[in-house]
């Protein structure tokens, strides 16, 4: 498999899923504003849309999507646990964790990229952000991960998205749960692995 990133994207998650499962792959560094890869090749050959993740599968097939990615990945390995068996309420729990992510957290930060943003519309997208959190921190208050007993590929993307609120001078201390959560879930192996092997890929041009 391969798997093409950008650093800090929602390609992460997958990253960490990948180190997390024990699974071969090769790395490859995309450019976003190019979209030239670490290979030398078109990025959008790889994938048409234009953005990280995709993932290259052995057959020749192309995966992306994020929260699709990460479900195939577990999948490989389901006695690693990363996601319940496919058809349980609990894998529908997941799927809704997942969902809740890319569209309220992920979907609902993206626009903050934007350093041209005015700030009362930059302050509106944070109000509701922030109420998002707030819903987290209240689950979070009872339970050690996101979505079931475990660590699973939810927490993988809710990670990913976390760490960008820094870059947004959002202070996740203002939600002690979040916090802690962030800091307890980037200790694992898996994460520092990700982040080291990303590093080691220099910059394409």
């Amino acid at each position: 498999m391969k798997l093409y990133f950008a650093p800090d994207t929602c390609s992460f998650s997958p990253h960490i899923v990948l180190q997390e499962l024990a699974l071969p792959y090769d790395l490859v560094r995309v450019n976003n504003r190019t979209k030239r890869t670490s290979e030398g090749g078109d990025f959008l050959v790889v994938n048409p849309k234009g953005y990280v993740a995709a993932l290259s599968l052995d057959n020749g097939e192309v995966l992306t999507e994020g929260p699709a990615i990460v479900q195939y990945l577990a999948d490989l390995k389901p006695d690693a646990g990363l996601a319940p068996p496919n058809g349980t309420l609990e894998r529908v729990r997941l799927q809704e964790w997942l969902n809740f992510i890319t569209s309220e957290i992920h979907a609902g930060s993206s626009p903050l990229f934007n350093k041209e943003l005015p700030k009362a519309v930059r302050d509106i997208f944070k109000s509701r952000l922030f109420r998002r959190f707030d819903l987290i921190e209240t689950h979070l208050v009872k339970h050690t991960y996101v979505a079931g007993d475990g660590f699973t590929v939810a927490d993988a993307y809710l990670l990913t998205v976390l760490g960008w609120m820094k870059g947004f001078s959002i202070n996740l201390d203002d939600w002690p749960q979040i916090a802690a959560y962030a800091e307890r879930i980037a200790a694992r192996p898996s994460v520092v692995a990700a982040l080291e092997r990303e590093a080691a890929i220099p910059s394409v041009e």
